[in-house]
């Protein structure tokens, strides 16, 4: 994966788990937007947002300069993760996204569950 903005320069970014969390926002983002449009303040804000904190406490967590720091924003990561994992069976549910869509995203959280684990580990 290619970061678009290059301003970016946390050395995050390198992070293999960083990058999939970011295509996971991306996909969310392209998914959600499908949604209904009484759901906008709704299940899309909430999936979005919680999308959104996955990455964004890996960054924050490795900028705070602690192991301890790190794993404590790691494991809000994976707390969002799982607040995903969820919105997303909602959707699939509600009849907002198909199987198939329901099946990749879940994947991709599973993926990424396992990198957020091990890495929490290697911290311990």
């Amino acid at each position: 994966m290619q970061l678009r903005n290059r301003r970016f320069k946390n050395d995050t970014n390198k992070l293999i788990l960083w990058q999939k969390a970011h295509d996971l926002v991306l996909k969310i983002y392209k998914l959600s937007k499908d949604f209904p449009k009484e759901e906008q303040f709704g299940l899309t804000s909430q999936i979005r947002r919680a999308a959104v904190s996955i990455p964004s406490n890996i960054v924050e967590g490795k900028a705070r300069g602690s192991n301890k720091e790190y794993k404590r924003f790691l494991l809000m990561a994976r707390g969002s993760l799982e607040e995903v994992k969820y919105q997303i069976l909602l959707a699939r549910d509600l009849k907002y996204i198909d199987d198939n869509k329901y099946n990749e995203i879940i994947a991709i959280t599973d993926e990424i569950g396992k990198m957020l684990n091990s890495l929490v580990k290697k911290l311990s």
